[in-house]
């Protein structure tokens, strides 16, 4: 893989949340140039332009609650496969879209690690662990679901494609969660997830936190994956998200995990979800994204240049 080439790639996926406008995610991360952010970082771009779903297939589920699951079983597959292909290339930077995408990128990137014969972590930046199975999911939307599918709960068989590589629960690394459901609570208890709720980044600060994570990737030799929830983020300066949920990452940290990520020289993915542009106030939340991807991908501090405004 060339890390050096980024492949965009669009998922315009909105019917795994309960809101419309994150298909129109994608489209808002061009029209606030991420690809020229990437550009001036001396990175060779490579956009895809947006992904269509697989064919439907007749798939069904006794919980009444579910929606859109047809749709969201087609998507999972389109993503899947167009993520397996572009890791053999370069960088994948899947814009969604909802986080129910992760199901898709989480399956076939992890496919491509266990091809290679090495270990696939992931690092979830969320305010939710999306960590429902199509059993426990009370809402119905779907994207409370894609890292249950990924780690390989029960439930998903014969519904859901089937996953080449389960996601090792020991190797994935959730933070900023504030917002967790009695089931998933449970799941997340037996499943052996690394969990840093804000209350332990509040009391430990997010970069040793991040830190001891790295150092474990970094022993096994491991490919990491980066899935960022817009809602990972305080409301207060990324209103652009259907899922709101206060007291969530300040810029500044958020900013560090993103710095921290690119010294650590072991990101070779990444996912961006949850972007609504409806909820958004003239491009403030794409433009700060843009701001966070370009700073994993090794923007500094000193690189900034300073405002009038």
């Amino acid at each position: 893989m060339n890390r050096k080439t980024c492949i965009l790639i669009g998922a315009p996926v909105q019917e795994g949340t309960g809101r419309f406008g994150c298909d129109m995610g994608p489209s808002a991360f061009r029209a606030a140039d991420l690809a020229g952010a990437l550009s001036q970082l001396d990175y060779s771009v490579v956009d895809r332009g947006n992904l269509a779903p697989a064919p439907p297939r007749d798939v069904s589920h006794p919980n009444p609650r579910i929606k859109a699951l047809r749709e969201i079983v087609a998507w999972t597959e389109a993503i899947a496969e167009a993520t397996y292909r572009a890791s053999a290339e370069g960088m994948p930077i899947v814009l969604g879209g909802d986080h129910s995408i992760a199901a898709g990128t989480l399956s076939g990137l992890s496919r491509r690690a266990a091809e290679a014969g090495r270990k696939f972590f992931v690092l979830w930046l969320d305010a939710h662990p999306d960590f429902h199975t199509l059993d426990t999911t009370e809402s119905g939307n779907l994207h409370g679901v894609p890292m249950a599918y990924a780690t390989g709960l029960p439930g998903f068989s014969g519904i859901f494609p089937p996953l080449p590589a389960p996601v090792n629960p020991g190797n994935v690394c959730m933070m900023g969660l504030r917002s967790v459901d009695p089931a998933e609570r449970k799941a997340l208890a037996g499943a052996g997830v690394v969990v840093h709720d804000m209350r332990a980044i509040d009391e430990h600060g997010v970069g040793p936190l991040l830190d001891r994570f790295l150092r474990d990737v970094a022993a096994a030799d491991g490919v990491l994956h980066v899935s960022l929830d817009v809602d990972f983020l305080d409301p207060d300066i990324a209103p652009g998200v259907g899922t709101t949920v206060p007291g969530g990452a300040t810029f500044r940290e958020a900013h560090l995990v993103m710095e921290k990520l690119h010294d650590s020289g072991l990101v070779a993915s990444l996912d961006v979800v949850e972007l609504n542009p409806f909820m958004d106030e003239r491009g403030r939340t794409a433009r700060l994204l843009v701001d966070l991807v370009a700073s994993l991908m090794g923007r500094r501090v000193l690189d900034r240049p300073s405002r009038s405004f």
